[in-house]
């Protein structure tokens, strides 16, 4: 739907590679994946776990993976930036926070905690297999320093789809 990381994942892709994508709005990814299957709609941002299996039955052909690096869960396939658009990065994460004001030393054993559960082999395998990987800087400051990035290369995207609160 409006505003959704599919549509902005189209929207950024329109302003870097001056394309004009028609966005279709959705209810969802079943509905928008059902209309791509049934050749209704020409293409769509998905996500690789939601993909996975019609790429393995040859119902859907992968184009490339919209992160900064190839995903683990399909090493083959080239990333969007790969193919000629340096920047295209639609990495969707998540974060752990903590209210402000939290001493740093409670910052610190929950990140220590978070960063072991990471390293384990089960978490690894596990990420793999859905096309997810830890970010490269695990620490509360390098989080720090992601959101507010984020925030800025989004806020154009978010404005250029006009997209708004309902």
């Amino acid at each position: 739907g409006n505003g959704a990381s599919s549509h902005l994942a189209g929207v950024l892709f329109n302003q870097k590679a001056q394309t004009s994508l028609q966005h279709v709005p959705y209810k969802g990814t079943g509905p928008a994946l059902n209309d791509l299957l049934a050749g209704q709609v020409d293409m769509s941002f998905t996500d690789i776990l939601t993909a996975m299996p019609y790429v393995q039955s040859g119902k859907l052909k992968v184009i490339g993976v919209a992160t900064e690096k190839r995903s683990q869960a399909m090493p083959d396939v080239p990333t969007i930036a790969e193919q000629g658009l340096p920047g295209y990065d639609v990495s969707v994460f998540f974060g752990v926070v903590a209210p402000a004001g939290t001493p740093a030393q409670r910052i610190a054993i929950l990140n220590q905690a978070f960063r072991k559960a990471l390293g384990s082999e089960k978490v690894r395998t596990t990420f793999a297999s859905q096309g997810l990987e830890p970010a490269p800087d695990l620490t509360a400051e390098g989080l720090g320093r992601f959101i507010p990035e984020e925030v800025a290369k989004w806020k154009t995207v978010v404005q250029a789809s006009g997209a708004v609160l309902d």
